[in-house]
């Protein structure tokens, strides 16, 4: 069986896929809330603007992340699908600040009330970015990609603003006199929200930048598949580092010492070929062989 390989193609679709959905929401929301006078419609717009970007980058990250290992990136192109995913936070973060700062600005004096017909883009800009999200978080997943993860974060987000301006236009349309700032206050709520999901994405793809450990769960089944194979005695280190869509794997195998350097190259070979064919998110494997502890110097084990 040969070594599985990312589906770039299948992230690429689905960025182009959002590019134009997005441009698409952005337009509507931004002319429809600035024809209906809502401050909540047209920051949800705003934000959907900001998708566009980040949606934009994702899939330049995406392309530049498939190109294969050179002389001076042996390790590939990888990295630049986390730096996209970093700058993806970012620009959530920004546009959140500057969506909260302009609604509460203009809540300090709110004035009007918005038409009822500007609910009706945010109907169809929830619809659109939950099919968006779940397609995003099953592919994002299922190939690895922190960049793809991030965006459909970002969707979740609009989900979630989008839901918060529907219920501030809602209030604002319906009950003026009660509610009269509840539109601006809406589009404040939006910011905040977008700001600590831009926050969460920086995080999480600051922590793979920094080759951050992976889940246990998944070092361990990189020691069970290597110490499967013939010769194989035991696993001291083992070290994982993303690099785009996969990892990078630094293995210390324990042989035993009788047998000769051949030998020991030979076991090493095969468990680094069987590790990238049994498990598809391994890149690469580097193996150190050490010859494996006598009985007499092991520990016990515990029943």
């Amino acid at each position: 069986m040969g070594q599985a390989s990312p589906d770039f193609g299948a992230g690429r679709r689905i960025a182009l896929v959002s590019v134009a959905t997005g441009c698409a929401l952005a337009a509507v929301k931004i002319v429809v809330g600035w024809m209906a006078g809502s401050t909540s419609v047209v920051a949800d717009g705003f934000e959907s603007a900001g998708d566009v970007v980040a949606s934009s980058i994702v899939l330049f990250g995406l392309v530049m992340a498939s190109m294969p290992p050179d002389e001076n990136h042996p390790y590939g192109h990888g990295r630049l699908e986390m730096v996209t995913g970093l700058v993806v936070g970012l620009i959530l973060a920004a546009a959140g600040v500057a969506i909260s700062a302009n609604a509460l600005r203009h809540a300090i004096n709110p004035t009007g009330v918005p038409a009822a017909y500007a609910i009706w883009p945010l109907v169809g800009s929830i619809a659109a970015k939950t099919a968006l999200s779940t397609a995003k978080f099953r592919t994002g997943r299922r190939i690895g990609s922190a960049a793809l993860v991030a965006d459909a974060w970002n969707d979740a987000v609009d989900i979630l603003s989008g839901a918060v301006a529907l219920t501030a236009v809602g209030l604002t349309v319906w009950l003026p006199d009660t509610f009269l700032a509840a539109d601006k206050y809406g589009g404040f709520a939006v910011g905040i929200i977008v700001i600590f999901t831009g926050l969460r994405v920086v995080r999480e793809t600051s922590l793979q930048l920094m080759d951050t450990m992976p889940d246990p769960k998944l070092t361990n089944r990189i020691r069970e598949v290597a110490k499967g194979v013939p010769g194989v005695e035991g696993v001291e280190k083992c070290f994982a580092r993303k690099t785009g869509l996969q990892y990078h794997v630094d293995l210390h195998l324990e042989v035993d010492p009788a047998i000769s350097v051949r030998e020991s190259h030979d076991i090493a070979t095969r468990v680094r070929m069987h590790l990238r064919e049994r498990l598809d998110f391994i890149a690469d494997v580097l193996v150190h062989v050490e010859p494996a502890p006598s009985r007499a110097a092991r520990p016990p084990r515990r029943e």
